[in-house]
């Protein structure tokens, strides 16, 4: 099963450009597996080796006599979660033993579709043996395992059946209290015995057929009692009609790799969903009650499976920082992964609102084409946050120029659906959202150097130019992380029906009357950047450091003695047009900067770095390591951590250190990367290499978001061949030893 994976250059451009179709998914299924393999392999030389080795030994003997009947357990939602977590916790072996037992739960499935008779041990909690794909034994009492006994048929042994229904088998579980016989047909419901329900639809003769798991440990599934088998199996036969009428290429991928749909509990309003980065093809979703809203998770979330495996075979950046980077469609702060993960997802809802604003009428039109405009400015803003800060290597760099024409290309297909003066004041609409998300966003997790803000307020007082920003601190997330409140919510909501923005003076007298009311500080963003004022970029990108600067100097004012007449007190405009601009001085009475000729003395303003200042340049010669442009090190005077790029769907306009504001998280669904469960397919770890320990496991994603820990971040892999925008084939990928060797036989594999 282990064999060579080499990515052609063609295939890699087309997932990079959001696609890749059934070819390129049927490939990164088969690398997965072999990952699975790897992550075994290792698994039975560590500490967990002798609770899993009987289990190995009874899929390796189904692999002889029935191949695909093992690779569908190996291909399974449960299979890498199970890996990932005995290679993670497994060395202290855990709360409740080894890890490594679990494995045995899901070989019982390959035996009963092999119909191959066998004798195991599976561990029973809570009094309940569940065994991933099959269904759920309840009522097992105190009993801390069962042995289950899968026996043939006469005739049946070595012929797999179609199912695990096939009727061919007996299962009996047996515990200290007795003996439990499953029904002839597992798919069929009994007395204490609950089967995981395979979904199917047909359009057009494409075919879905996927388990609702229900059974998976390692999963956070729920018992389908509020929407039962049946309710899923018509809602996603109607999502299925939905996809394959207006997205066939894509719905040829998810016949190709979806392999589960894990039901979660629902949130408080709209659709949580989540793909666990281990689990390829398994999207994990609330009830979304109805096929639109389904349609679009199942192509948001395999989007992710996409990635994850796509980076098994590549490095798109380098390791870095923990989550310090803004994604307008999360709360909390993202690691490099994490935003490309979100930005690559978003691909397949720009897909989808693309398609709906262009075939509905009247007001459901008008929620699409809304929609379509919010996703296309979140995937843009995230593009340039990962243009200015992620750390890309040469197939990064690359991969983000395909994903950026690809938006640029539909953005001038869709030109006339919400083209003419209609369209103009939704792209103004959107843009306020975003930027008051932004500030808002700012407000919360970003913080000024102390020192640097004094010595600004002390420069703003003698009249002079302001000079380089001071450094700033983005705050990691710890535990659940809610939204930016009903407040902002509020007033997002308003500015889809609002003609124009609150005018920027009025919001900044608003400012100064409420200058810890956050809500305040974003409307005065989205002002002062639909007003196109002076320092509109530093009131969106740096909202922290004109809040603390207009801050202290209030402060300082406060102070004076009495009977001495304050000076006007500082202007937030004013400010933020200083400090846009270093070679201009400041009018310490509040009335904003005065020219000055001679300028500051070592001020340089920050340009944009790496991708983006490649594509804001032709000049500029890139460096292809993806760090930035040849002439412009990391660290040197001038650089910026912070500075906005170019954004690299619009290729040449605005650059600083802001970006033109864009639109705020998309109201209703919670995806992996919007508002509604616990962490996130994560920071896309690229771990091929079996010496590489998988970092934490995501259970789901979103708002109350639970982040994941900060991880490794997707290192080099061992043996990846690197290779640049004209190398050939054989550079895109990573080819693995031919001569690795099956976890599962004693014979060498190049499958």
């Amino acid at each position: 099963m282990i064999g060579p994976y080499v990515l052609p250059d063609d295939v890699f451009d087309a997932l990079a450009a959001g696609e890749g179709g059934r070819p390129a998914v049927l490939l990164l299924r088969r690398a997965r597996r072999s990952r699975n393999l790897l992550l075994l392999r290792r698994a039975l030389d560590g500490p967990c080796g002798g609770a899993a080795e009987a289990a190995a030994g009874l899929l390796a003997g189904v692999e002889r006599v029935a191949p695909e009947a093992a690779r569908s357990v190996i291909d399974g939602p449960a299979f890498g979660t199970w890996a990932a977590r005995t290679l993670r916790d497994c060395p202290a072996h855990g709360r409740r033993g080894c890890a490594g037992r679990d494995l045995t739960a899901l070989t019982v499935l390959a035996a009963v579709r092999a119909a191959h008779p066998a004798r195991i041990t599976v561990p029973v909690r809570d009094g309940r043996l569940a065994l991933p794909g099959l269904g759920t034994v309840t009522g097992l009492g105190e009993a801390p395992e069962a042995l289950v006994v899968v026996e043939a048929t006469a005739g049946a042994e070595g012929t797999p059946g179609a199912s695990a229904g096939n009727c061919r088998v007996r299962v009996r579980v047996l515990t200290a209290a007795g003996e439990r016989v499953l029904p002839r047909d597992p798919s069929r419901p009994g007395h204490g015995w609950q089967p995981v329900a395979v979904l199917d639809a047909r359009h057009r003769g494409l075919t879905l057929r996927v388990p609702l798991e229900t059974a998976a440990p390692e999963l956070p599934a729920l018992e389908t009692a509020s929407a039962g088998p049946a309710a899923w199996r018509d809602l996603l036969r109607q999502a299925w009609e939905l996809l394959v009428e207006n997205h066939p290429r894509r719905a040829e991928e998810l016949a190709a790799g979806l392999n589960g749909i894990v039901p979660l509990p629902a949130p408080a309003r709209g659709v949580a969903s989540a793909t666990s980065r281990h689990a390829f093809g398994t999207v994990l979703t609330s009830w979304p009650a109805d096929p639109e809203r389904l349609a679009l998770t199942l192509l948001h979330e395999f989007q992710h499976s996409k990635l994850s495996a796509l980076t098994d075979l590549v490095t798109l950046y380098e390791s870095g920082d923990g989550p310090r980077l803004y994604a307008p469609w999360r709360p909390d702060p993202r690691p490099p992964g994490g935003l490309l993960q979100g930005i690559y997802a978003h691909l397949g809802d720009l897909a989808f609102w693309q398609e709906r604003s262009g075939s509905r009428h009247g007001p459901a039109q008008a929620d699409a084409a809304w929609r379509l405009a919010q996703t296309r400015a979140h995937v843009e803003r995230g593009l340039t946050e990962a243009a200015s800060h992620v750390r890309l290597t040469d197939l990064g760099t690359r991969f983000l120029e395909r994903l950026a024409r690809t938006v640029r290309d539909g953005d001038r297909d869709g030109a006339g659906a919400g083209g003419g003066s209609g369209g103009e004041r939704l792209a103004r609409a959107v843009a306020r959202v975003q930027a008051g998300d932004e500030a808002v966003w700012r407000l919360r997790w970003a913080a000024a150097d102390d020192a640097g803000t004094e010595r600004l307020a002390a420069l703003w007082r003698a009249g002079r130019p302001a000079g380089p920003l001071p450094a700033q601190d983005v705050r990691p997330a710890t535990g659940a992380v809610a939204g930016p409140g009903p407040e902002f919510g509020r007033w997002a909501a308003r500015q889809r029906g609002a003609e124009r923005a609150r005018p920027a003076r009025e919001a900044a007298d608003a400012v100064l009357a409420a200058p810890d009311r956050a809500q305040g500080w974003a409307e005065l963003a989205a002002a002062a950047a639909e007003e196109d004022r002076p320092g509109a970029d530093v009131l969106r990108a740096r909202t922290e450091l004109v809040r603390d600067l207009c801050a202290r100097l209030t402060a300082r004012q406060a102070a004076r003695p009495p009977g001495e007449a304050p000076p006007r007190p500082p202007d937030p405009l004013a400010l933020a047009a200083w400090l846009a601009d270093p070679a201009v001085g400041a009018d310490p009475s509040g009335g904003g900067p005065v020219a000055d000729a001679a300028g500051s003395p070592g001020a340089v303003s920050p340009g944009p770095s790496g991708l983006a200042a490649w594509l804001a340049d032709p000049a500029v010669g890139a460096d292809r390591s993806g760090v930035g442009p040849a002439a412009d090190e990391v660290g040197a005077p001038g650089w910026d951590p912070q500075a906005r790029g170019v954004h690299p769907a619009r290729g040449h306009g605005h650059v600083g250190r802001g970006e033109p504001a864009e639109a705020g998280p998309a109201p209703g669904q919670a995806s992996g990367d919007g508002l509604a469960v616990p962490a996130e397919s994560g920071s896309a770890e690229a771990p091929l290499d079996p010496a590489r320990s998988p970092g934490p496991e995501p259970a789901a994603d979103e708002g109350p978001v639970a982040p994941a820990p900060p991880g490794p971040g997707g290192g080099p892999d061992a043996g990846a061949e690197r290779g640049g925008g004209g190398a050939p084939a054989q550079k895109t990928g990573v080819s693995m030893s031919q001569n690795a060797r099956s976890p599962l036989a004693k014979t060498s594999a190049t499958g």
